[in-house]
């Protein structure tokens, strides 16, 4: 189902999609590939038993979002929900080197490109077509844009499966020698509402890429054991993150699940599977007005920031006659 959502100041037309099986529903806008929400109908996970039951099998939404367009045209940093690229993450010095050649990119982020630059993916207007349980939004970025090498034509195709889960799949193509990094920008909230740094979170990850003061990698891997970064068991989220994960599993042909967090409170758990190598945690510590510190936590699926200028890091190059495939899968769940 689709309906207008709103028009862009340029008088183009933002178009809302509604998906919903088992149970969750999920909204994605045209503009920007941006997943709106993602609510559980009621009765969802396991029904109250209690008025005491803090909100168990209620309806909720578990992603930040805006109700109308002209929130995320107003608060654009911090990329609410928005499908990121052409290259998610940093890139160091907003420049990278292919094939002897030095590309200058757009910097948005001091001297640094940040998730694709000024005007990436996030925003802009996708073609949509409907697929079966789900849809498909595509555009072709053209040569140059924001800096990046190569004609790329990419999609993404979002789909609800067996039991409301829903899986992202991204693929792309290019015509000249390129790199692509794509996630979901999403912030995480199974309450609902409220402060999610009481969240309890497990990452399937030994390591990270420790960055500098200006969060990008230094180039080492840091093992996580004895430190603050050791997910491995699951703990509360906190703040005062915002890292990548080396994913123990790499890259992968398949999604393998990574993660899990839960809420304590309401019971419910998401589920993170993925072919990805990385997974940022950002605990949502500088989100502005009119969202609070905290109140959503990102876990970005992804390969790992700089890798253009960081050869031992798993390579995010794609070439003319190759195909770019990633996908992610969250799944929804609930116990006490």
């Amino acid at each position: 189902m689709s309906e207008l959502f709103g028009t862009l100041p340029d008088g183009a037309p933002v178009h809302r999609w509604t998906l919903e099986r088992d149970g969750v529903r999920v909204r994605v806008l045209s503009y920007g590939g941006i997943l709106q929400s993602v609510r559980l109908t009621d009765p969802w996970g396991f029904p109250r038993t209690s008025e005491a039951d803090s909100g168990k099998g209620r309806p909720a939404d578990l992603v930040l979002g805006f109700a109308g367009l002209e929130g995320y045209l107003t608060h654009p940093g911090p990329y609410l929900g928005a499908l990121i690229g052409r290259y998610a993450n940093r890139i160091a010095r907003a420049r990278f080197a292919l094939d002897g050649r030095t590309y200058p990119l757009e910097p948005n982020d001091g001297p640094n490109s940040l998730h694709g630059g000024v005007r990436g993916f996030d925003k802009r207007v996708w073609d949509v077509e409907p697929v079966e349980h789900g849809v498909r939004l595509s555009r072709v970025g053209a040569h140059g844009e924001e800096g990046f090498p190569g004609r790329l034509k990419v999609s993404a195709t979002y789909t609800l499966g067996p039991g409301g889960a829903l899986r992202i799949a991204y693929e792309a193509v290019t015509d000249a020698p390129t790199v692509v990094n794509l996630t979901s920008h999403s912030y995480w909230n199974l309450a609902g509402s409220g402060h999610a740094g009481g969240h309890e979170l497990r990452i399937a990850a030994s390591r990270i890429t420790p960055v500098d003061g200006d969060l990008i990698p230094t180039g080492e891997l840091q093992d996580v054991a004895g430190t603050r970064f050791d997910f491995r068991t699951a703990r509360k989220a906190g703040s005062g993150y915002d890292h990548n994960f080396v994913l123990d599993k790499g890259v992968t042909d398949t999604p393998e699940q990574v993660a899990e967090l839960h809420d304590p409170a309401s019971g419910r758990v998401l589920t993170i599977a993925t072919t990805e190598p990385g997974l940022q945690l950002y605990t949502g510590d500088h989100l502005g007005a009119p969202f609070s510190p905290g109140d959503g936590i990102a876990l970005e699926t992804q390969h790992f920031p700089d890798s253009p200028n960081r050869p031992r890091f798993p390579s995010t190059v794609l070439r003319p006659g190759e195909h770019y495939r990633s996908e992610t899968v969250y799944g929804f769940g609930a116990r006490g």
